[in-house]
């Protein structure tokens, strides 16, 4: 039993999340050994085409991946559905709170030392749709995948609470590097955080209404925000 779980999570992460971590680490590799970190920039959202409907579309597509990604996860935990209850968007919103504002001084003063790649965020307000359906994959395919199954499935393994806490926040922080160090670290710090939430209560949608959130404010908010006055 013990050896088909270990072969179930290798094939898990390496079809979703794993692979993410080590190709982004691999990114960061390649932005390090070219120009100083704060001197280059990513996205927030990509853009598949530009032609509107099209990017859309294909977006869509990409963000029905994480869907599936976070589907499969349930489905192999053989977890009943349940849909969030109304003390879940509370918790979410406290999460998004707690995340969100000191990520963004971390962010900032994580430029400013070199850690990190400057966001640029898009202006286009036909992709406001398209950044919310992301912000929704994001947060449903991390959180039921990094946290639900990876937490339930390494307890069941029989690891201790901080073993499969580490573990949790460090696949986390692997597949944000691309952005820089200090996302690696950032996101480890929301990892730890998280994976002791679910580890203590059971409950994810908490979770993924938080992080829905803190991505719905980076992906729409965040490029009406003026930050030229903290020097980026």
């Amino acid at each position: 039993m013990q050896r088909r779980l270990k072969i179930e999570i290798l094939l898990v992460l390496a079809v979703t999340f794993g692979t993410s971590g080590l190709r982004a680490a691999l990114r960061l590799v390649d932005s390090l050994l070219k120009a100083p970190l704060n001197e280059q920039h990513t996205t927030i959202v990509d853009t598949a085409s530009t032609i509107p409907w099209l990017d859309l579309a294909l977006q869509a597509c990409s963000a029905l991946t994480l869907f599936a990604w976070g589907g499969l996860a349930w489905m192999l935990l053989d977890e009943r559905w349940h849909w969030p209850r109304l003390p879940d968007l509370a918790r979410g919103a406290g999460f998004a709170a707690l995340i969100g504002l000191p990520g963004l001084a971390f962010y900032v003063v994580a430029v400013h030392l070199g850690l990190s790649k400057v966001v640029v965020p898009t202006t286009d307000a036909v992709q406001i749709p398209t950044s919310l359906l992301w912000s929704l994959a994001n947060g449903f395919g991390e959180e039921v995948v990094v946290v639900m199954y990876l937490v339930t499935r390494l307890r069941q393994l029989g690891w201790q609470p901080w073993q499969f806490i580490v573990a949790s926040a460090t696949l986390r922080g692997s597949y944000h590097l691309y952005q820089g160090v200090s996302a690696g670290l950032g996101n480890m710090v929301m990892g730890v955080i998280f994976a002791w939430y679910f580890h203590k209560t059971g409950r994810v949608w908490p979770l993924v209404i938080g992080h829905f959130l803190i991505d719905a404010v980076a992906f729409v908010a965040y490029p009406l925000l003026d930050l030229s006055w903290l020097g980026i």
